[in-house]
């Protein structure tokens, strides 16, 4: 019985850090973003998710649904600059359920040929945990080109 009660309280604990650290990154990862559209001098929208976007061209093409196929052509940084992952010029193919939460709503706000940014709170990236070699709490950025809709 006294296994099953400890069990309990570790599970409760592990919990509640948890929820914690998530709340902390929220808080964070709101300011720093807001502080990296100011120093770059960019204007944004945000959805009720907590996604910002910048839509540079909207695209006059086919609107992908969250669940359509589509061919992106992508660059994906952190705030300071540094790249952790890129496309080439023909861009990748995968199904909006697949990826991250940031994507799968990001990439509706466009249409094929359209291109922006996308700034993604950890909570619609990675969480709070590392994640093949991508740190835990992390804002991620992307450049994008929604080339095909499929």
């Amino acid at each position: 019985m006294k296994t099953y009660i400890y069990l309990f309280f570790i599970t409760l604990f592990i919990s509640c850090s948890s929820d914690e650290e998530t709340i902390n990154y929220d808080v964070q990862n709101e300011a720093d973003i807001i502080q990296y559209l100011k120093d770059n001098n960019l204007t944004a929208k945000k959805s009720n998710s907590g996604l910002y976007y910048i839509i540079n061209t909207e695209g006059t093409g086919n609107k992908p649904t969250t669940k359509s196929d589509v061919t992106v052509a992508y660059k994906g940084y952190y705030l300071n600059g540094k790249v952790f992952d890129q496309s080439n010029a023909n861009g990748i193919s995968f199904n909006l359920q697949g990826v991250i939460a940031g994507w799968t709503e990001g990439i509706t706000y466009f249409k094929e040929g359209g291109n922006g940014i996308l700034l993604i709170p950890s909570k619609l990236g990675y969480g709070s945990r590392d994640n093949r070699g991508i740190p835990g709490g992390s804002v991620l950025v992307f450049d994008i080109k929604l080339l095909e809709v499929k």
